[in-house]
């Protein structure tokens, strides 16, 4: 009996140690720095398409960053603004659209004629695609029923260890509802950058964004304070190569960019 206890002892010992190793395995694949792709390579392709988020990983972007929204019949589906209007040849609000009213309308040719019929893809799609070694910043619009949804389709694509939701004060609970380990970054709105900053740290979160257009005379100080409490900071955003090493080397962590091949090519220059 004692042979046998401890036999399974051994065995469970075995079985937790591999999986926490797993874990491990997989994070240290992801990148501690970077360049994150603003709505995929959306310079050269049209944004938070299938074909940006293609050319992106092609380009060797550390992070990728995309819009989710649900539909009227709750489907979860990647595109920026509250209608339809600007990025396909449709009109209406996604909310008051339905999955297939949406996957109808082409959402290329706005770009170039080469990317006509590409379509509005559904989260699950844009996950199905990405690798293993790239963060995925899931920016979310919309209240807690997206924040549910959306943790739910991470976890069931496998992707929690990879994905960071950033979104509000209700879409951040509900996704927390669902899986505490997620990690959020706080786009909650509040008065000032310190507010902001203060309460990422208060509350935990595992990243913030920084906008470049808010009081940026104190950045190096917030950027401090950040590191010292292991904060992650993505910044948004910056077009221009000389910026690159100065904001690595301040404790930006991801540089989000429309001008992706540029500033990546300007990345692996100071690696």
């Amino acid at each position: 009996m004692k042979s046998d206890k401890l036999f399974n002892k051994h065995v469970l010992f075995s079985i937790l140690l591999f999986c926490h190793l797993s874990i491990f395995a997989q994070l240290g694949q992801l990148p501690e720095k970077g360049i994150c792709a603003h709505r995929g390579a959306n310079k050269t392709h049209p944004e938070n398409t299938i074909v940006a988020f293609k050319e992106a990983i092609r380009l060797g972007a550390q992070m990728i960053e995309f819009d989710v929204q649900l539909t009227k019949d709750n489907k979860l589906v990647i595109i920026h603004d509250d209608t339809v209007d600007r990025t396909t040849n449709g009109s209406g609000k996604v909310s008051e659209l339905t999955l297939n009213e949406i996957r109808k309308l082409d959402a290329g040719a706005w770009k170039s004629k080469k990317f006509i019929n590409e379509k509005v893809p559904t989260l699950k799609e844009v996950l199905k695609i990405m690798p293993k070694n790239i963060w995925l910043n899931i920016h979310l619009k919309g209240t807690k029923k997206v924040g549910v949804e959306t943790a739910k389709m991470i976890i069931e694509e496998d992707k929690i260890l990879q994905s960071v939701i950033a979104c509000g004060k209700r879409a951040t609970k509900g996704v927390l509802s669902i899986n505490s380990n997620i990690k959020i970054c706080n786009m909650e709105r509040l008065t000032s950058r310190t507010d902001y900053i203060n309460k990422t740290i208060n509350k935990k979160f595992a990243f913030l964004q920084i906008k470049s257009s808010r009081n940026n005379d104190y950045l190096l100080s917030d950027l401090k304070k950040l590191k010292m409490n292991s904060i992650l900071v993505n910044y948004f955003h910056s077009e221009k190569i000389e910026q690159v090493k100065e904001l690595l080397d301040a404790g930006v962590d991801f540089i989000l960019t429309d001008n992706l091949a540029e500033m990546l090519n300007a990345f692996s220059e100071i690696k």
